[in-house]
């Protein structure tokens, strides 16, 4: 590439600051997804919020500019799926995309599968599938199950806040039903499918996997691809959301004009409010200054602030 054309392919990428709800599509990894809304966009800078399985569709949230900063604060947020299971197939990954390994017949009445999902609420140990990102000795665990090696794995703490089936997506006649479920992080719904097969006596595995929520996001306000192709650059800035809104779940400390120039300079300001790990801070004119910790003396301590000239 000459010099000419590497400053011209500079220059069409631009500063971007918020956040945009995608709803990323089923066969498409989300790293081409950032980077297809990246490109829309034009935007320098990008990153996004948790990763989706390629087989997985819905709720993706993509952070421009400034707002990576504070998109790991998602990570730690409770997810919401509606999940969709073929009974009585068992396969190697746990979902669609894996090899055949046994066939079982079924004989699975509504009540039963109803209560089965309601066995699962409350606090859990899980153990995370072979087929994953978990990362052992550098590789992730994938990795190793392409290679035929099983690893031990260490169970993990997850908590089912909600599991219910949904009636209308449900037919037992083809061996399928559908569940929505609002989880805590770290549980893999692939996992909850394949342990419902086996509790239930005829194996399973997950046909279909679509994210509703994330913490206060939800993907009711969330966009296509092919809607923001087809939306000119002015309609596409305005669906992006305020870099707060990452933030919805912290609570939120107001500052006086002066304590706020004082925390945009890295000091600790006295503030009247309870101890938090986190919380959401704003200035005098209601401007999002960023994350702060409060410490057990009253103080508020910088955790991650935007930049100086960047807009909330």
């Amino acid at each position: 590439m000459s010099v000419a054309a590497g400053r011209q392919a500079r220059a069409r990428w631009r500063r971007v600051d918020g956040v945009l709800l995608l709803d990323k599509p089923s066969g498409l990894t989300s790293n081409a997804a950032l980077q297809a809304s990246r490109r829309l966009y034009q935007a320098e800078k990008a990153g996004h919020t948790g990763t989706l399985d390629p087989l997985a569709s819905g709720l993706l949230p993509i952070c421009f500019g400034e707002a990576t900063k504070f998109a790991g604060e998602l990570l730690g947020a409770d997810k919401s799926y509606c999940a969709t299971v073929q009974l009585g197939i068992v396969t190697d990954t746990g979902d669609a995309e894996g090899h055949v390994l046994a066939t079982h017949p079924v004989d699975v009445e509504p009540e039963a599968l109803a209560s089965c999902l309601a066995g699962f609420l409350g606090e859990s140990q899980q153990i995370p599938p072979m087929h994953s990102a978990l990362k052992r000795d550098g590789r992730p665990l994938y990795e190793y199950a392409r290679a035929g090696i099983e690893l031990a794995r260490e169970p993990r703490r997850v908590v089912i806040h909600e599991i219910a089936l949904v009636d209308d997506e449900t037919d037992l006649a083809r061996r399928r039903f559908a569940f929505t479920v609002r989880c805590s992080k770290g549980t893999y719904v692939r996992t909850l499918a394949t342990d419902l097969g086996e509790r239930l006596g005829c194996g399973a595995h997950l046909a279909a996997l679509r994210r509703t929520a994330i913490g206060g996001l939800d993907l009711a306000y969330a966009h296509t691809l092919a809607q923001l192709d087809q939306t000119d650059a002015v309609g596409r800035e305005a669906l992006l959301l305020p870099m707060d809104s990452l933030l919805s779940e912290l609570p939120e400390v107001r500052l006086p004009a002066e304590s706020a120039i004082r925390l945009c300079h890295g000091q600790a300001v006295p503030v009247a409010a309870a101890a938090a790990t986190r919380v959401r801070v704003y200035g005098s004119q209601a401007e999002f200054l960023g994350v702060c910790a409060i410490t057990p003396y009253g103080l508020l301590r910088p955790v991650r602030l935007l930049s100086p000239g960047s807009g909330a």
